[in-house]
């Protein structure tokens, strides 16, 4: 349990010093949607689909990640961008589908068997507008379960220096 504790908070220091110091800065990502590592940040513009990138998540995903333990509150998400402004968003079922391709499937439950969030519906993102996806990680806590998020909640862009 120490342990635990001690890797989070130093993940939560380092996440934090994006705010204390210009950009590119570093941070290190101990979760599992995206390999563990020492990564470098830059600035988020331009932004393209499959760049990898910390973001904040919306405030309800935050506070739900927080009180199961997923993620400190106050620790930025690491995932791709899956689309941009005028893709199409589709959450059909346990389905999610970006431009009429299937691209992951929803959970019901976490591993805790407690039910997740979800969205339905299909939609084009708008200005601003970004969907964040690890579709290669099927229990991802991402935008399957939040939708789409506002572009400004991208802190900036990730490239890995180091895995240990």
């Amino acid at each position: 349990m120490a342990s635990r504790r001690a890797i989070l908070t130093a993940t939560s220091l380092a996440i934090a010093s994006i705010f204390a110091a210009k950009s590119p800065c570093l941070v290190w990502n101990v979760t599992a949607s995206a390999p563990v590592g020492l990564y470098a940040v830059s600035p988020a513009e331009p932004l393209r689909i499959g760049e990898l990138v910390l973001a904040e998540p919306p405030a309800s995903a935050r506070q739900l990640a927080a009180n199961r333990g997923y993620l400190p509150e106050h620790v930025p998400l690491v995932k791709r961008i899956a689309a941009l402004e005028r893709d199409r968003i589709c959450s059909i079922g346990n389905r999610i589908l970006i431009d009429d391709r299937a691209v992951a499937i929803r959970l019901a439950f976490d591993t805790h068997h407690r039910p997740l969030p979800a969205w339905y519906g299909c939609r084009a993102l708008g200005r601003g507008e970004v969907f964040l996806l690890m579709a290669d990680v099927p229990d991802s806590f991402d935008g399957r379960y939040f939708g789409p998020v506002e572009r400004s909640a991208i802190l900036g862009k990730l490239r890995l220096l180091w895995r240990p």
